[in-house]
């Protein structure tokens, strides 16, 4: 270990003189010169981490080291090891000065590691410098103090100088040499450390085609036509999807949109029929085709309809009304007459299906129908399943199969059966069991 010497400023003229820091106490002198007395230590205190008075080297005068350029702490490689001067035996020795006022080997030792032990042999060959990973700058060295101590450990303790790579690493899996900028490379590079090379992909090339003949590429593009075969299976299939889809669409109409269509305007027609009735305005014994002048009530059914004049289809029953025979020999009484048979029919699917669950009825069952002056309460009697829908002596005075023997005053529900067609005809019958006049209130089937 060599001592430090001060370095020779850039802008002083003239040579080095040694000889004008080698007086006694030139160098304490010019160091307390440069005291602060804000961050300096108290008199006789020192300021530099590094300082162990136990530590200090003597150095006789006159005895210099050569230091190597850069930081000084080794001597130059080229240069043999100088020696000291020793004093004639006998001589008064001068008084031993410290020119150090840190700790050479503790600086060393905190800023570059742990060195390795000196060989105790004299080396056979010239000692070779150790190789630094970056050198280090006063500037910035406070910042990467321990960077610089993990990075030099690190080469000192697993490298040597002039040694090949590590067995089992490439140049793919050694260790990048770490970065020589500043703090933002440094960290560039450690991120880059961690992820894994890509190997860049061989390219792929295609042969070229060999081109066609003309033959050939008549060939080709007579076999790309679709035979006419497949064109006529496309055009079939194409017109069964749209069948399809326009069969769904009319099942979609049928079922769920003349629904809501006729409960629409069934509903409005119901209205308009109360609103007449409240404010007085009476209507002659003979209605109008499509006229509306009632209102039936199933209470069993939670069934609410107008009743119109007529049967007709476009008119009555596809707006979700109930039609009352009056045409010709299928003309049948009303409510209000004494003797006879108040015969109605309606949709039982589709168009607002007001009797679509008319086959529940059982004996007992009450049917309501209110006209302007009074309330005409019917019992159900009986229910033929199934008939033809030419039979119209079910509507008769006296329907045969009814169970009635005599006239009387009676009522009878045809519609459509099975469901979804129109093959046949459900029947129920009914007798009036009580007529009130509208002053004396709702009677209690309506009110319960």
């Amino acid at each position: 270990m060599t001592a430090l010497r001060p370095e020779h400023d850039a802008g002083q003229d003239g040579p080095y003189e040694p000889e004008a820091y080698e007086a006694e106490g030139a160098f304490e002198a010019a160091v307390d010169q440069l005291a602060d007395p804000l961050n300096d230590p108290l008199p006789g205190q020192h300021a530099s981490p590094w300082f162990r008075a136990g530590n200090v080297p003597s150095e006789e005068p006159g005895a210099r080291q050569e230091q190597k350029p850069g930081r000084g702490l080794h001597r130059a490689p080229d240069q043999p090891p100088q020696v000291q001067a020793q004093p004639p035996q006998g001589a008064q020795k001068p008084e031993e000065t410290p020119r150090e006022w840190y700790d050479p080997e503790g600086f060393e030792r905190d800023w570059y590691g742990q060195q390795r032990p000196a060989p105790t042999s004299a080396p056979t060959h010239r000692e070779q410098p150790v190789a630094r990973p970056f050198p280090l700058d006063d500037e910035t060295v406070g910042l990467r103090t321990a960077d610089t101590r993990r990075l030099v450990d690190r080469a000192m303790t697993t490298r040597q100088p002039n040694s090949g790579p590590e067995p089992g690493t490439g140049p793919e899996t050694a260790d990048p040499e770490p970065p020589t900028g500043g703090r933002a490379e440094r960290r560039r590079a450690a991120k880059g450390r961690g992820r894994r090379r890509t190997e860049p992909q061989p390219e792929t090339t295609t042969p070229a085609a060999k081109p066609m003949s003309r033959v050939e590429a008549r060939r080709a593009a007579r076999a790309a036509k679709d035979s006419p075969a497949v064109v006529a299976s496309r055009v079939v299939g194409e017109l069964f999807i749209t069948l399809g889809v326009l069969m769904l669409l009319f099942v979609t109409y049928q079922l769920w949109w003349t629904n809501v269509r006729a409960n629409q305007y069934a509903g409005k027609e119901t209205h308009k029929i109360q609103d007449d009735w409240a404010k007085g305005d009476r209507n002659p014994g003979v209605f109008e085709a499509g006229q509306g002048f009632a209102i039936i009530h199933i209470p069993k059914l939670d069934v609410v309809a107008p009743i119109a004049e007529g049967i007709s289809k476009e008119k009555v029953l596809d707006r979700g009304m109930v039609g009352h025979y009056d045409e010709g020999a299928l003309r049948t009484a009303m409510p209000s007459a004494k003797k006879g048979n108040f015969a109605l029919a309606g949709h039982r699917n589709t168009h607002g299906e007001p009797f679509r669950y008319i086959n529940r009825l059982r004996p007992g069952d009450l049917i309501v129908v209110e006209t302007q002056d009074a309330y005409y309460t019917y019992e159900a009697t009986k229910t033929l399943p199934q008939t033809s829908p030419s039979n119209v002596s079910v509507i008769g005075p006296v329907p045969p199969g009814s169970g009635f023997t005599g006239p009387g005053r009676y009522i009878t529900l045809t519609t459509c059966t099975p469901e979804f067609t129109s093959t046949y005809r459900l029947i129920v019958w009914g007798k009036m069991v009580d007529e009130r006049p509208r002053s004396k209130g709702k009677p209690d089937a309506l009110v319960g």
